[in-house]
């Protein structure tokens, strides 16, 4: 699949943080960095992020590399806004709303690594900017929005992470 040593090392991790996020999503809802599944989805996509800086597949600091710098500073905005009490009363919501948006970030590259590479010499997708891939995107962004949109209602109801 044309992988280098670092491009299969942040694969893996990248794959991790995905699975420990949609796992918490399941389980709880939201990530919730307070606990084990959190902890692996803030230090994967952290990681994913480091190791990211490193890939250079298409030439210089590209698209990839700016959304690995948002990531982070969307994170950082989760952490100050959970554990700093940057944004007030709103704390909550901030924290909890930008854990997923950095999940969806993570969405944008997974889709697009996997539909141009996969089937090994015959992928899905041909054309990294792409209509389908634009839609794909699209739909995740729809998906953002909604579970966005249910996490604030849970918080604003006041049931805990987890709670039906």
């Amino acid at each position: 699949m044309g992988l280098t040593t670092l491009g299969l090392i942040h694969t893996v991790i990248s794959l991790v943080a995905v699975f420990a996020g949609i796992y918490a999503f399941i389980r709880d809802k939201q990530i919730i960095t307070g606990n084990t599944v959190g902890q692996i989805y803030l230090w994967g996509t952290i990681l994913t992020c480091v190791t990211g800086f490193g890939i250079y597949e298409h030439g210089g600091f590209g698209a990839p590399h700016a959304l690995g710098v948002i990531t982070l500073v969307v994170l950082l905005i989760a952490w100050g806004a959970g554990t700093r009490g940057w944004f007030g009363k709103s704390g909550k919501v901030v924290e909890v709303v930008s854990y997923s948006v950095t999940f969806f970030f993570h969405m944008i590259p997974a889709i697009t690594e996997t539909t141009t590479r996969l089937p090994v010499g015959n992928p899905l997708v041909k054309d990294r900017e792409g209509p389908e891939l634009q839609a794909a995107a699209g739909v995740c962004l729809v998906l953002l929005l909604i579970g966005a949109f249910l996490q604030i209602r849970r918080l604003r109801a006041g049931k805990p992470a987890g709670a039906r």
